[in-house]
């Protein structure tokens, strides 16, 4: 499965994935791009990364997390490109053979993912757009050129 993707995600097909006859818990995160950040409109997301590394960032955190979590199978896909209002961003699901491993390692990936996949947001609102980094809103300005 590719762990970045410009093609919309599939769930239901990552589910399918992890599961297993010794797993009786799944827990899934699928975060979205929302209409407001910060009291500002969002049109829509360009999502970036470097991917090559960001594969291999991305692998790592899912074999950390299966060597903490005895059991637990894992898939991470994360988009690119430009996302609309309600598209999915980032999807993580994990099955496990109980339910605390699979809450547990499904947060901790995406916390992971956050802090270390080499992976930017430029989000564009009705009244401009910022790069996101770190939680907070870096303003895009244009070079004046008169």
């Amino acid at each position: 499965m590719e762990r970045l993707t410009r093609a919309k995600i599939d769930m239901e097909e990552m589910r399918r994935r992890v599961e297993s006859p010794e797993c009786g818990a799944v827990a899934s995160f699928s975060g979205t791009v929302r209409e407001w950040n910060d009291g500002r409109q969002v049109l829509s997301i360009d999502y970036s990364g470097y991917g090559p590394m960001a594969e291999k960032i991305l692998e790592a955190i899912e074999v950390d997390l299966g060597r903490r979590f005895a059991g637990i199978r894992i898939a991470i896909v994360h988009r690119l490109g430009r996302l609309s209002v309600g598209e999915a961003s980032l999807a993580v699901v994990v099955t496990a053979p109980h339910r605390r491993e699979a809450l547990e390692a499904c947060s901790e990936a995406v916390e992971s993912i956050k802090a270390r996949a080499p992976i930017w947001k430029k989000e564009h609102y009705v009244d401009g757009s910022s790069w996101i980094e770190a939680g907070r809103c870096l303003p895009v300005s244009s070079p004046d050129y008169s």
